[in-house]
């Protein structure tokens, strides 16, 4: 069973190895998840820093990370969210993100610390 959800950035940190990745390589480990709409991020960026995408992509997979597709219910949750998350200046990626951890009661893993502000949603565990 998952134990998180990860944010973009939480996936990001684990890729550059940055302060935080521990937790995010023991979360992959026990079969996190992410956002199909969370993994375009970073997939974007990893093409921007030129990493080969599909390496990436099948190097988490064989580490147990589960890419969930965006569904109607996740968009309809993402989008009543937006007036409790836009004063932490929250995205639509960050409230996809917010919106699969609630469907699946799952705690969510990231570095933004805006996210500790929210008043609705999961619960949210800082990497850093």
């Amino acid at each position: 069973m998952s134990s998180v959800v990860l944010d973009a950035s939480a996936l990001l940190a684990y890729l550059h190895q940055e302060k935080g990745w521990p937790r995010v390589s023991r979360a992959l480990e026990e079969g996190a998840r992410i956002s199909a709409v969370n993994w375009c991020e970073v997939a974007q960026k990893a093409q921007a820093a030129g990493l080969d995408v599909n390496l990436v992509r099948t190097l988490l997979d064989g580490m147990g990370l589960a890419i969930e597709a965006f569904s109607i219910s996740q968009a309809d949750k993402a989008a009543f969210l937006w007036r409790a998350t836009r004063r932490a200046g929250l995205s639509l990626a960050d409230r996809a993100c917010l919106a699969l951890a609630l469907e699946q009661g799952l705690p969510v893993l990231t570095a933004d610390r805006a996210w500790t502000r929210l008043e609705t949603g999961p619960r949210i565990e800082l990497i850093r």
